[in-house]
């Protein structure tokens, strides 16, 4: 298929929107075979051998070229953005409860996380939670089950919530957007942006008395914040809500850090065990 520059522009624009970040030849090549042995190198030709090389170079610059090149192809997807996240924002506005909001989001097709994700991985934990957890994406395991925070972070969190006596009927739980990204990599600027009216409309409806921001992208996104999560945990925050049940009320937010960096990092559970602590006297307080 012969391709003109900015068809072939549009093209590697929508690969790399799938999260395809590095070039595959056309044939299977087994990595595990031995090589063959080279000859021993000739220094006569030893020369000519490299100016092929470089010429050979030159003819067929880096993926990343491309992937990076500036041109009609990006300002058509940042426009076309743009209108993905205004259509998201008519289509989370129609939603009256939360069921209606999953069956709304379900039949959107404005996040191109949806063709690559197995499911649609929204929310668990019960609709009149008074402490909603957000978190950043559905990992392998969400996205197998269509269910946030099921996988060993989840059980993890889950553990952490029990231990200060906070069941499924008292959280609620979602993600920044609502499919797992291709290979766990960080959604985007772009992805983050056309879940927020769907993120927005689900706090709006649950309406809770504090937010819990699982890592520092939700807290950075929701809130304007710009430290990193250790600096950011524990402080007390607000989000402040423009339409719903809950117009123009600021809602009590908290960082903490995520049940994934947890497992990596055992030692930082002592962080975590304060803001939970904090998290439970909120509660009760209120």
């Amino acid at each position: 298929m012969d391709l003109d520059p900015s068809q072939a522009l549009a093209l590697l624009e929508w690969y790399r929107a799938l999260g395809v970040d590095e070039a595959i030849g056309d044939a299977a090549v087994d990595r595990f075979a031995r090589e063959p042995s080279e000859p021993a190198a000739d220094p006569a030709n030893e020369k000519t051998q490299l100016e092929n090389g470089q010429r050979e170079r030159l003819r067929q610059p880096p993926a990343a070229t491309f992937l990076n090149a500036p041109g009609p192809a990006s300002e058509t997807a940042l426009e076309a953005a743009a209108d993905d996240v205004m259509a998201a924002r008519e289509v989370a506005r129609k939603a009256s409860t939360l069921a209606e909001l999953r069956d709304l989001l379900a039949a959107f097709e404005g996040c191109g996380l949806k063709t690559t994700a197995k499911r649609l991985c929204l929310s668990r934990g019960s609709p009149k939670a008074r402490a909603m957890f957000i978190g950043e994406a559905p990992g392998k395991d969400e996205d197998s089950q269509g269910v946030p925070f099921v996988g060993r972070a989840g059980q993890l969190l889950d553990r952490m919530l029990a231990s200060i006596n906070l069941g499924e009927e008292d959280y609620y739980i979602t993600n920044l957007v609502f499919w797992r990204p291709p290979g766990n990599r960080t959604p985007s600027p772009q992805e983050v942006q056309v879940c927020q009216p769907f993120l927005e409309r689900q706090i709006e409806l649950v309406s809770p008395e504090i937010i819990v921001f699982l890592g520092a992208a939700a807290a950075k996104q929701l809130t304007g914040a710009t430290e990193g999560i250790i600096k950011l945990r524990g402080k007390w925050m607000s989000y402040a809500t423009s339409s719903g049940a809950v117009e123009g009320r600021s809602i009590r937010a908290i960082a903490t850090l995520h049940p994934a960096y947890l497992l990596r990092n055992p030692i930082a559970k002592r962080l975590a065990w304060r803001d939970l602590l904090a998290i439970r006297e909120a509660l009760d307080a209120s």
